[in-house]
């Protein structure tokens, strides 16, 4: 690696998505695993990080020290959980180093802690990190700014594998707050996320969404905009954990010269 590389810390380094991260950033010119974190306790700890996800020895042990890390490094990857995230990104912001938050399932007041963290920290959150999302996102605020609530219903469906915890999936709500911001609306206060029952007829200008889970899918998105007689279907659909751990590095590398504050992938790719 150059000297110049950006010194990258993986936590969760165990985790599927870490082993992924460990893997993507070795690839990646201008970029090295600096650092890679487990929880305290964890069997993980001591092992080497290169070993864990199938690279051979890269001289990086598992510790379960982060701030140590982060203040010696410049950017932090982390698709952990929100209770971990939050926490990551307050050591992040001592640091003052680049936090990449790839993490679902934050409620609003998880959000605020973050968005309090972006005063030193330069944090890019995004429900997704892939370019093919992202722009996907773009393409359903435009669909449903075009077609109007009087006619057109909007359906997001969504499928994840069984081992995921959190559900709509967080690619679900960001194509649900695109399609809400093209309609002008809250989706806090148009969502339907369950249907059971009797549920009597669908209310105008909701914005619905079908959860399901099963077998080994990384994740396939639709939305759907139906009408009178015609349908419209923008779809994505990931067949590699490793579109997100590349778009999650072109956004630390992005952000490495950014002043501190909260950006999401749509800054990255230059789609806002």
């Amino acid at each position: 690696m150059s000297g110049n590389a950006m010194k990258l810390v993986v936590v969760g380094a165990a985790g599927r998505m870490g082993q992924t991260l460990i893997r993507t950033i070795h690839a990646i010119e201008g970029a090295e695993v600096f650092a890679a974190i487990e929880r305290e306790g964890s069997p993980f700890v001591g092992r080497d990080a290169g070993e864990l996800a199938g690279l051979g020895p890269i001289g990086v042990k598992i510790t379960d020290k982060p701030l140590e890390a982060f203040v010696a490094a410049e950017g932090v990857l982390d698709f952990t959980a929100p209770a971990a995230s939050i926490e990551f990104s307050g050591l992040a912001a001592q640091a003052r180093i680049v936090h990449v938050i790839g993490t679902t399932g934050c409620s609003a007041a998880d959000d605020e802690k973050i968005k309090a963290a972006a005063r030193h920290a330069r944090i890019v959150k995004s429900g997704n990190m892939s370019l093919g999302v992202n722009l996907l996102g773009v393409l359903t605020e435009t669909a449903a700014r075009a077609l109007g609530p009087d006619n057109w219903d909007i359906e997001v469906l969504e499928m994840h594998h069984k081992h995921k915890v959190d559900a709509p999936s967080g690619t679900a709500l960001l194509l649900g707050n695109a399609a809400a911001k093209g309609r002008g609306i809250s989706l806090a206060e148009n969502s339907v996320r369950v249907r059971d029952g009797h549920t009597g007829p669908r209310p105008a200008g909701t914005i619905g969404f079908a959860t399901l889970r099963g077998g080994s899918v990384i994740g396939d998105h639709s939305v759907m905009l139906a009408g009178e007689g015609e349908m419209v279907t923008l779809s994505h659909s990931a067949t590699d954990r490793s579109i997100f751990a590349r778009g999650a590095v072109q956004a630390a590398l992005w952000a490495r010269d950014k002043k501190p504050g909260l950006y999401s992938m749509l800054d990255v790719l230059g789609l806002n």
